[in-house]
């Protein structure tokens, strides 16, 4: 089988993945069936392996978003601890951070046929979100900007192209600037 080339700021498919990443359970994911609803155009073992990371990750970031904006207090203390949720699991779970957002697996996003944990977890942002959209904005369009500017920070923030010491300074700016509060 041909070797599927990496790019250079990507870790290896077999780059070690945090302990408190989403483990899924029973066979290799190579070995699973795709979820019900996921088709790819021609999958290699690879792709199911994203796949399944991302489907089994994707369920595990709707479930650690809700808990992190529920236990804060304000529509301000939601914005943040959704940001800082979400930047501290691809901090610390790069490998599945990219199966999800930056590796062509085949998921589509934002369509009709997207599956359930991703709209399960979009829908886990829009729930902190769409009350910081403000007057005559959208609460989806509005939620996909903040999460387009949360994946910004985490990729650039990763790539060393932002300073680590200023990444809750930006969390702040974020949630001061985007969210009307």
């Amino acid at each position: 089988m041909p070797e599927i080339p990496q790019a250079a700021d990507q870790p290896p498919a077999d780059a070690p993945v945090s302990a408190d990443a989403p483990q899924p359970s029973g066979p290799p994911a190579a070995d699973r069936p795709l979820p019900a609803g996921l088709t790819l155009r021609h999958p290699t073992p690879a792709d199911h392996a994203r796949l399944q990371t991302a489907w089994t990750a994707s369920r595990s970031s709707a479930t650690s978003t809700t808990s992190a904006t529920s236990a804060a207090d304000g529509p301000r203390a939601r914005v943040t601890a959704l940001a800082r949720a979400y930047l501290d699991f691809a901090a610390r779970n790069p490998a599945v951070y990219d199966a999800i957002f930056r590796l062509d697996g085949g998921l589509a996003f934002a369509h009709e046929d997207t599956p359930e944990p991703l709209k399960d977890a979009f829908a886990a942002l829009l729930e902190a979100l769409g009350e910081v959209a403000g007057e005559g904005v959208h609460p989806g369009l509005f939620t996909e900007t903040f999460w387009a500017a949360l994946h910004g920070l985490a990729t650039l923030t990763r790539a060393g192209r932002l300073p680590p010491a200023d990444a809750e300074r930006r969390v702040e700016l974020l949630a001061d600037r985007l969210a009307v509060l």
